[in-house]
């Protein structure tokens, strides 16, 4: 048999916002591939950087998996949200034990935050027309 047939591959989806993140993981050295791009090149922010970062930093796993992750959708801070789901979701189906540590953390929680709707006879979601008595 071949060494790719041998490779085993976890997939999960992560979301946040209207972002969608898709995660495609196997073990390997650490590298993060985001749409075809590289992972420092696709998230500019270090804020974002040591977000995605986190499941592994907190499962202890940093340099143990290669993930190739497709997002689409809303910006860059909700894309990021988004991996770090997708990343804590395939952790977790790589090993079971690991579930435990991460729910704990939060990072198996889908964030519900999302931008409110406008609502008609007001300029947005909360806001009102101005009031003039006379």
């Amino acid at each position: 048999m071949e060494k790719n047939m041998l490779e085993k591959r976890f997939y999960a989806t992560g979301r946040r916002k209207s972002a969608v993140a898709r995660v495609y993981m196997k073990e390997g050295n650490g590298v993060l591939t985001v749409n075809k791009r590289d992972f420092d090149d696709y998230f500019p922010r270090e804020s974002l950087k040591m977000l995605i970062r986190q499941p592994f930093e907190v499962v202890g796993k940093q340099n143990h998996f290669d993930c190739y992750v497709n997002v689409s959708g809303g910006g860059i801070s909700g894309q990021a949200g988004a991996v770090k789901h997708a990343i804590a979701r395939a952790l977790q189906e790589y090993d079971a034990e690991l579930r435990s540590v991460m729910k704990k953390e939060g990072f198996l929680t889908r964030d519900p935050r999302a931008k409110e709707r406008k609502k008609y006879g007001q300029p947005g979601a909360r806001k009102r027309f101005q009031f003039s008595k006379r």
